[in-house]
């Protein structure tokens, strides 16, 4: 489970809930370097065992949808961000080296989360990244944004033998699940599912999502003949362009 820094409860509140649970945790850049550090270590010292740097967000996507609903988040909401006050603000001015940086400071694994291309992977890696996860940002930063179902190939043919890959962003089914393990995704995140299942039923109805999610993806791979996570291959998807492209090349014939 990945927390938001932008959770309701401390950081360290929901480590010592749960302190078996393989926790990780979502931060910024902030334009106080020392707020980005002081969170890291935070996390470490708390127990989650890797860090998801979000590079995404160097100003927040006009979501027209808040504007309607009047939504403001409220710094009093976000619990992990009262020791710092103001100096809260996200980085306008993040470079590559914030990651060569922030690495050197934590003992952790370090997940750079919102990479879209392989020339991005590759920068990410370089700069010390310890995996990659791909992510639009749950289509809320940029309505233009790539699927990151489409976006995965490509970073997975760049840096997916030096490091792991993951997926977030439209998984909604044990479908998309097994689509992006094909392509080559080494774990799937999933968002708002598992908030609306809180929303519907609690901490049941979250429970309920997973195992609806289990039990799709336990259906396709035996369908498709996939006893392992392991042996499912980009063999099993195909695209429009794979279509397209046979049907022109019968044509030609």
């Amino acid at each position: 489970m990945t927390l938001s820094c932008g959770s309701s409860a401390t950081l360290e509140a929901v480590s010592a809930a749960e302190p078996q649970l393989n926790k990780w945790y979502q931060l910024f850049v902030y334009q106080n370097r020392e707020v980005t550090l002081d969170m890291a270590r935070r996390a470490q010292a708390a127990g989650y065992s890797a860090l998801v740097l979000t590079v995404d967000f160097p100003a927040i996507g006009l979501r027209y949808h808040n504007i309607k609903n009047n939504y403001h988040p409220s710094g009093e909401d976000q619990a992990n961000y009262w020791p710092y006050g103001t100096d809260t603000a996200i980085a306008n001015n993040a470079t590559w080296a914030d990651i060569t940086w922030l690495k050197s400071q934590v003992r952790i694994p370090l997940v750079i989360k919102g990479i879209l291309t392989a020339e991005d992977a590759r920068l990410a890696v370089d700069s010390g990244a310890d995996a990659i996860l791909v992510s639009n940002h749950g289509g809320r930063q940029l309505d233009d944004a790539p699927a990151t179902l489409e976006a995965l190939p490509e970073i997975v043919a760049e840096v997916g033998r030096e490091c792991e890959v993951y997926l977030d962003g439209g998984v909604r089914s044990g479908t998309d699940v097994f689509k992006a393990l094909a392509l080559g995704a080494r774990a799937v995140f999933v968002g708002r599912p598992v908030c609306w299942g809180l929303v519907h039923s609690g901490s049941e109805g979250v429970k309920s999502v997973l195992e609806i999610l289990y039990t799709e993806l336990d259906n396709i791979m035996t369908i498709t003949g996939c006893s392992t996570v392991a042996s499912i291959t980009p063999s099993h998807v195909r695209c429009v362009d794979d279509y397209t492209q046979a049907l022109h090349a019968f044509n030609e014939k």
